[in-house]
């Protein structure tokens, strides 16, 4: 559902009433139970459950230590290692004006840590470094880049065999063997005289 569609109040009042998620539907019958002062059988009769079923579930319910319905979310690691080790690398070559590539080509040549560009720019943006203008061609450091190679003329090429171009028939310089070939690929049967 979209943030800022309100629900109904009578979705609201369902939600608490009719729960679709077991836990939940467990949650909202102990409670009516034990909370609310309802009979067993009528909470067992409207969340579902038959009497004997709601009575167990109220056993188990007042002897369990600590009754799992809302867990806490497990968080993930805190830190990262491998930006952590090299943290202080990545600030002083963007002090000297490093790019993201730079930098991080800089460490895979270090073998310090290898972080991708993208790590790199993580970094610098949680330490407030804003990116650096675009830079020109003659700018940039000096790598291995693209060339621009001849492009061959295809109009002085032609599709048509050398034969051909000096006799007029075309299939007469591959008919011997395409034929031969096909001759050993799919042999003929011997034909059998038509019916008199």
């Amino acid at each position: 559902m979209p943030i800022g569609a309100p629900k109904s109040l009578t979705g609201c009042r369902r939600f608490f009433l009719a729960p679709r998620d077991a836990k939940q539907r467990q949650y909202e019958a102990l409670r009516a139970y034990f909370v609310e002062g309802r009979p067993s059988h009528e909470v067992a009769r409207a969340f579902g459950y038959t009497p004997g079923a709601f009575r167990t579930l109220c056993y188990a319910f007042r002897h369990e230590r600590a009754p799992a319905f809302f867990l806490a979310p497990q968080l993930g690691p805190r830190t990262q290692p491998k930006k952590s080790a090299v943290r202080e690398t990545i600030l002083a070559l963007r002090k000297r004006n490093y790019s993201i590539y730079d930098i991080s080509e800089a460490l895979k040549e270090d073998e310090t840590a290898e972080l991708s560009p993208t790590a790199v720019r993580e970094v610098l943006a949680e330490e407030g470094f804003a990116p650096l203008p675009r830079r020109l061609d003659e700018e940039r450091p000096g790598r291995p880049r693209p060339t621009i190679e001849p492009v061959a003329d295809v109009r002085q090429f032609s599709l048509e065999p050398a034969a051909s171009r000096r006799a007029s028939g075309a299939s007469s310089s591959f008919c011997p063997i395409w034929c031969a070939s096909r001759s050993a690929v799919f042999p003929q049967a011997p034909r059998s005289p038509a019916p008199r």
